[in-house]
């Protein structure tokens, strides 16, 4: 095993989108630190956008951390879950807002999962049309994936993040000691997003992670703060060149094309959405097999490192009937798909990626193949 000796107590990652610009700060006891905010904006109030589940443990710290800056804190509790990620929960972010006279200065917090820090940059792009935000992520998953690049949305029962925007926020803050809070299953989520960083973009990266999946798995504090800094200058690289997804930034889509229709035709909530990308890897790495881009032995190995981080590789079945045409319906409503085009991320060679259509008998193998495991 190798882990990284030390890591320094606070570490930056930039996103370079020139006047839109924000850091991504990382390390330990960021959240308490009322210097972790000096440079935000300045409001009369702020508002923190929270769940259930997170709300008890960091909410009043976050609280206390922003007194010093703003006069007036509101603070929203919404439920937790991938469930309710939809209108009606996103509304009761709108009425907290209005109800508390909240203006077009206000700061939002995102203080929580992907599940809050989506819903809260998309109020925050569409309240008054835009205040500003922070992503305060709590988890592994929105700590190396969701908080960083500005994507924001909502599900809808036929797509995953079907409605939202392209909105950056200000400054995201991942304190390495929230994850020590963080359940066994939701870690191994968050690894999922981790590992598909190397396939796509940095096979020394995947090296380390095969290397070190037991440190990562037992929360050792260097290996986990090398993961989350080397995923964010990953992405940060790739937002810096397509903020809005035009071409590149597709590639951070590898497995979900696979894994949003797995999370859609469960019902969401049923696997978390790591687990649906995980498995979706593994998918995504058999079809480039049969595209001709890597070897079984590469997606063996691929599998196993999937597993290794406690998630599933055996698809599921959605329809006992038409499994195939299931999957198929649901793949259709991606946001990569062109006049009803299906578009996979799928492997040229191990360490890059690209976005292309794929016939349907191969994919009709694949999703054959990955349920009969």
């Amino acid at each position: 095993m190798t882990t990284q000796a030390t890591f320094p107590a606070h570490e930056r990652v930039s996103i370079a989108l020139g006047d839109r610009s924000y850091p991504i700060d990382i390390g330990s006891g960021l959240l308490d630190a009322a210097d972790s905010f000096a440079n935000l904006p300045t409001a009369h109030s702020a508002m923190i956008v929270t769940n259930e589940t997170v709300s008890p443990l960091y909410a009043q710290r976050l609280e206390r951390a922003l007194a010093p800056r703003y006069p007036r804190i509101h603070t929203v509790c919404l439920p937790d879950g991938e469930a309710h990620k939809n209108w009606e929960t996103l509304n009761q972010i709108f009425d907290a807002l209005l109800s508390q006279g909240c203006d077009r200065k206000t700061v939002m917090f995102a203080l929580g999962g992907g599940v809050v820090g989506d819903m809260t940059g998309f109020a925050a792009a569409s309240y008054m049309r835009g205040v500003p935000f922070v992503q305060v992520p709590t988890t592994l998953l929105a700590q190396v994936d969701s908080s960083v690049g500005g994507k924001t949305a909502i599900n809808h029962p036929l797509g995953k993040n079907m409605i939202g925007a392209f909105y950056q926020p200000q400054l995201v803050l991942c304190d390495l000691d929230t994850l020590s809070t963080l359940p066994s299953r939701e870690l191994s989520a968050g690894l999922a997003e981790v590992i598909k960083y190397g396939p796509i973009a940095d096979m020394a990266f995947f090296d380390w992670i095969e290397a070190n999946m037991d440190a990562l798995i037992a929360r050792d504090p260097a290996a986990l703060a090398h993961a989350v800094k080397r995923s964010c200058e990953i992405k940060a690289w790739v937002v810096g060149q397509d903020e809005r997804e035009a071409g590149l930034r597709a590639i951070l889509n590898f497995g979900h094309t696979f894994g949003h229709a797995i999370e859609a035709g469960m019902g969401y909530g049923a696997w978390l959405h790591g687990e649906a990308v995980g498995c979706g890897m593994v998918m995504a790495a058999r079809l480039s097999q049969r595209l001709g881009g890597v070897d079984a032995a590469f997606v063996e190995r691929l599998t196993r490192l999937v597993q290794a981080a406690g998630l599933p590789t055996v698809a599921p079945v959605l329809d006992v009937q038409d499994n195939l045409g299931r999957y198929l319906a649901l793949m259709q409503v991606d946001k990569k798909s062109e006049a009803g085009e299906i578009k996979f991320v799928v492997l040229d060679r191990p360490g890059s990626a690209v976005v292309r259509g794929a016939p349907d008998a191969l994919v009709a193998r694949v999703i054959a193949d990955s349920v009969r495991l």
